[in-house]
């Protein structure tokens, strides 16, 4: 049984991506993932033209006629949200958790994919795969993966991205297209995301806070590692002191960035408790033009 105040969060999630996908996102999906294989259709008559490469030459031995081969593009595809549940996603310095902001992502991501008939499945983890839902079409199952996202209870609050994309290697047979979403605190993923990459068409949704990146002058204050329990007190009210602060994170972001770059991964950044429906919109775009 799912309890009331999940069930209502869950209706009201999807009424609003549901929404977004029809009346904003439209074909932005369907442009920025088109279908990437190909299958063979039917043979038919050699035309003036026609690529002599598709020449079916089999066919055209035993009718004595020229005939070439028709390929077709495969429209539907197989979409895996692989989504960072470890401790540092319970963090918000804004009005929602960057948990709840990837369920909310994932379900824009998973209703724009049923819409294009897509299959959809989810992978949850931490320092170890939680959670393995195969892929699926239909609201039921998308309305499931959003339940989940919510729902699990991680048994770890540490994060190991490398085992995550290890397993979606060996999971999927065929090409899919693969959405890691995480704010990417980790580092020795370079190789395994390397991998990933050339076999599947992914994407990285970077989630990011603010707060994480910048302090506010309050004085003395206690910081917490939410993955590792350690505690460390800091002077906020020192420039100098929130200056390194901030150095050190933004060289963790243009780190991230780099892997991802070397990796031929495409990213879009979030922040969370800014508009994420933009920037999302945007990448679209940005792929359909280069597609």
């Amino acid at each position: 049984m799912i309890p009331k105040e999940l069930f209502a969060k869950i209706r009201r999630i999807e009424i609003r991506t549901k929404g977004l996908v029809n009346n904003v996102f439209g074909g932005e999906y369907n442009s920025a993932f088109k279908g990437r294989g190909i299958s063979f259709s039917e043979v038919r008559p050699y035309q003036v033209g026609d690529d002599i490469r598709s020449i079916d030459w089999n066919v055209t031995a035993r009718v004595g006629d020229a005939y070439v081969k028709i390929f077709e593009e495969e429209r539907e595809q197989t979409v895996v949200l692989v989504v960072d549940i470890s401790g540092s996603g319970d963090f918000a310095s804004q009005n929602k958790f960057k948990r709840e902001i990837a369920a909310e992502i994932c379900a824009i991501l998973g209703f724009s994919a049923i819409k294009n008939n897509d299959k959809v499945g989810l992978v949850l983890f931490s320092d170890s795969v939680e959670l393995f839902v195969p892929p699926k079409s239909g609201r039921r199952h998308v309305l499931r993966l959003i339940r989940d996202l919510f729902a699990h209870q991680p048994s770890s609050p540490r994060t190991s991205i490398g085992n995550a994309l290890e397993f979606v290697s060996h999971m999927l047979r065929r090409r899919s297209i693969v959405l890691i979403v995480s704010d990417f605190f980790d580092d020795g993923y370079e190789r395994p995301l390397r991998l990933l990459s050339r076999r599947h068409d992914t994407v990285a949704i970077h989630l990011q806070d603010a707060r994480e990146y910048a302090l506010p002058p309050m004085g003395m204050v206690d910081l917490t590692d939410p993955e590792t329990g350690h505690t460390r007190m800091l002077d906020t009210g020192s420039r100098r002191v929130r200056q390194a602060f901030a150095a050190r994170a933004e060289a963790l972001r243009e780190a991230t960035a780099r892997r991802l770059r070397r990796a031929r991964v495409d990213h879009v950044g979030i922040v969370c408790g800014e508009d994420y429906v933009e920037p999302l919109m945007r990448f679209f775009r940005q792929r359909a033009s280069v597609a």
